[in-house]
């Protein structure tokens, strides 16, 4: 198996047929923390789609968690996806059921079916996140972070070897963002790997790690200043 987790070369993303990011050349190793950062617009989230195939590999060549984006096929999808844990900004949970059939909705979909695993694997995700005790709520009944919480503990279910967050703080106020933040942090030192777009530079100054920026249609590394 090799290190490398994802690897681009050469690669163009597309937005329909505009150049988003162009001449893509990366490499992310297992158990590394990546931030992507940039303006709105400059290709952070189409960045995020071309990764859990959302948005299809036209140009160049990828590979992620032993997927070949440029040869994926349709069908491929939902199986490159049970190997990658995806946290969006506004959460995704469904409004109409609790914490735990939200849970079991994903699990079956992927393919689970013995009640007692499926039980044991949420309250397993739960408890990594802080949120054993909130299975019964509905989402209505919980704040924003906590939501958040519990869309990373639905991303962990099929023990991804990948999380992909876009912006997950963005719609939290700062404190709410470090806890969340922490909650990302602490589930990558126990070894998974995480790429995460923001524009939340408070979070980058408390929590560093390797950033890439998106700007003027390309990508690349940039060093943090430390004061």
């Amino acid at each position: 198996m090799s290190q490398a987790i994802l690897s681009l070369k050469n690669a163009t993303i597309y937005q329909e047929d505009k150049v988003v990011l162009s001449n893509v050349n990366l490499e992310v190793n297992r158990g590394e923390f990546l931030y992507i950062i940039g303006k709105t617009g400059s290709g952070k989230s189409s960045f995020m789609k071309t990764l859990y195939a959302d948005l299809p590999l036209t140009e160049g060549t990828g590979h992620i968690v032993d997927f070949d984006l440029e040869t994926l096929k349709e069908n491929d999808i939902p199986f490159l996806r049970r190997k990658i844990g995806i946290v969006f900004q506004d959460f995704k949970l469904l409004p109409d059921r609790s914490i735990q059939d939200n849970m079991l909705f994903v699990l079956r979909a992927t393919g689970w079916s013995d009640q007692n695993e499926m039980e044991r694997k949420i309250e397993e995700v739960l408890d990594k996140v802080g949120m054993k005790n909130y299975a019964q709520k509905m989402p209505h009944q919980i704040s924003g972070g906590e939501q958040q919480r519990v869309a990373i503990a639905r991303a962990l279910l099929n023990d991804p070897e990948l999380i992909l967050a876009d912006e997950p703080t963005g719609n939290l106020d700062p404190q709410t963002s470090v806890e969340v933040l922490d909650v990302l942090k602490k589930i990558n030192g126990n070894g998974k790997t995480i790429i995460m777009a923001t524009h939340d530079y408070a979070l980058l100054m408390k929590f560093p790690s390797k950033t890439l920026k998106c700007e003027d249609s390309k990508i690349f590394e940039v060093v943090q200043r430390t004061v």
